[in-house]
C-alpha cells in the first residue's frame, strides 16, 4: 500500500518523538530529527548523518521535506542579492539580500503574488496564488545567511517582512516562521533585528499586540489624507487612518515599540506642504518615526520619484516637530531587486 507522505515540517517535536516511540524507537531521535531540519537546515533525510541507514530509509518512506530551492541569483552592482525562490510547487517568489559595512539584512516574502492592490507596487501585479508555509519562509531566512557568510564574511544580522505579499494577511504561517527563527532550536535570531512591514491592517496589528511578540513594526503609509491614501492603496478604504491611528497606539501601549513609518514622496501626488502637515499630525498622536524611501520605478506611469527638494521638505519640517526621519537610498535597483519591485517576472 502506497503511503500518502507528510511534509515533516509540519510536526512539533513532541509529534516527532511520538513517531519515533510509535516505532519502537527513542523519542530522543525525535529530537534529533528535529535539529536537523531546523537548526541545520537539513533539505534531505540523507543529510542526517547521526541516523541509521535504516532510520534515513524510514523517514523517506513516510515523509517528505518540502524545501524551497533557490533557482536563480542576481546579484548587483552595489552587492546587494535577488534570489528567485522555486517553491516545492513550481512557484516562484523572490527575496533579497541588502549588505551595508556593518550589517546584512533579508527581505523576505510571505505570500506568492499579493493579495492587496497598491497602484505603486510591482508585486499588486500578481494575483494572490497562495500564502507562503513557516518553513518556505524560514528557508528564505536560512538561503540568504548562507549567502550572507559566503559573499559579506557575516552572518546576516537583520530580516524584514517586506517582500512580495501582505505579511498580516498571511498572520499565523508569518508568526510561526518567526518563532522558528528565533528559537533557540532554530536559528536563534533576536526579534529586536526583525521589522514585519504591513500595509495597515488595523485588527491583525491589534492581535499582534495582544499576543505581545517582541519584533518591531513598520507601516507603509504614503499618505495621511485618507482621499490619497485611498487612491494609491485602494484596499486601505477597508481600514481608514482612524482606525489604523487606534490600533497602532494599542500596539504601543502593549508592546512599547514605536512604529515606523514607511513613506514614499512622489511627484504631484504627496509632494506639498499639506502633505507634510498632514504627516506630522498624524505621527504626533503615535510614537513613531519616518523612513522616507527612494521611489523604484515598475513602468512608466503616474509614479515618479519626487524631487530633493521635495524630499528635503518633508525632513526638514518633520525635524523642526522633533519627529525622527531617515532618508533610505534604495538598493539593487539594477536588478530589480528594491522596495516595490519584486514581482517575479518570470510569473508575470
Amino acid at each position: 500500500m502506497k503511503i500518502d507522505k507528510k511534509d515533516i515540517r509540519g510536526l512539533t517535536k513532541p509529534e516527532l518523538q511520538t513517531f519515533f516511540v510509535e516505532k519502537g524507537d527513542k523519542a530522543f531521535r525525535g529530537t534529533q530529527v528535529y535539529e536537523w531540519l531546523w537548526q541545520r537546515g537539513a533539505h534531505t533525510f540523507e543529510e542526517m548523518t547521526n541516523l541509521s541507514k535504516e532510520t534515513r530509509a524510514m523517514l523517506d518512506e513516510y515523509f517528505v521535506i518540502n524545501h524551497i530551492r533557490v533557482d536563480q541569483m542576481q546579484r548587483s552592482s552595489d552587492g546587494t542579492i535577488k534570489n528567485a525562490v522555486k517553491l516545492h510547487d513550481g512557484l516562484t517568489v523572490e527575496s533579497v539580500l541588502i549588505p551595508t559595512p556593518t550589517r546584512t539584512t533579508a527581505c523576505v516574502s510571505s505570500q506568492v503574488g499579493c493579495s492587496l492592490d497598491c497602484m505603486f507596487c510591482a508585486t499588486s501585479t500578481l494575483k494572490r496564488m497562495r500564502n507562503l508555509n513557516p518553513d518556505e519562509i524560514y528557508d528564505q531566512v536560512v538561503a540568504i545567511d548562507r549567502e550572507s557568510r559566503l559573499y559579506q564574511g557575516m552572518p546576516l544580522s537583520n530580516i524584514v517582512f517586506m517582500g512580495m505579499g501582505e505579511p498580516l494577511m498571511n498572520y499565523n504561517n508569518v508568526l510561526k516562521a518567526i518563532d522558528k527563527i528565533t528559537s533557540p532550536e532554530g536559528l536563534g535570531m533576536s526579534p529586536r533585528r526583525i521589522t514585519v512591514s504591513t500595509s495597515g491592517v488595523s485588527k491583525m496589528i491589534k492581535k499582534m499586540a495582544d499576543e505581545e511578540v517582541k519584533f518591531n513594526l513598520a507601516v507603509s503609509l504614503h499618505s495621511a489624507i485618507e482621499e490619497i491614501r485611498n487612491d494609491i492603496m485602494p484596499f486601505t478604504k477597508r481600514f481608514p487612518l482612524t482606525e489604523l491611528k487606534e490600533a497602532l497606539n494599542y500596539w504601543y501601549a502593549k508592546t512599547k515599540k514605536i512604529v515606523t513609518f514607511e513613506y514614499v514622496v512622489w511627484k504631484g501626488i504627496n509632494d506639498r506642504k499639506e502633505d507634510v502637515q498632514a504627516l506630522i499630525a498624524f505621527c504626533k498622536g503615535i510614537p513613531s518615526k519616518v523612513n522616507l524611501i527612494e521611489y523604484n520605478p515598475t513602468d512608466a506611469g503616474r509614479f515618479v520619484q519626487a524631487s530633493n527638494t521635495a524630499v528635503d521638505m518633508y525632513v526638514t519640517m518633520l525635524e523642526q516637530n522633533n519627529i525622527t526621519v531617515t532618508v533610505r537610498r534604495s538598493r539593487g535597483k539594477d536588478i530589480d531587486a528594491a522596495c516595490g519591485q519584486l514581482a517575479n517576472k518570470s510569473e508575470v
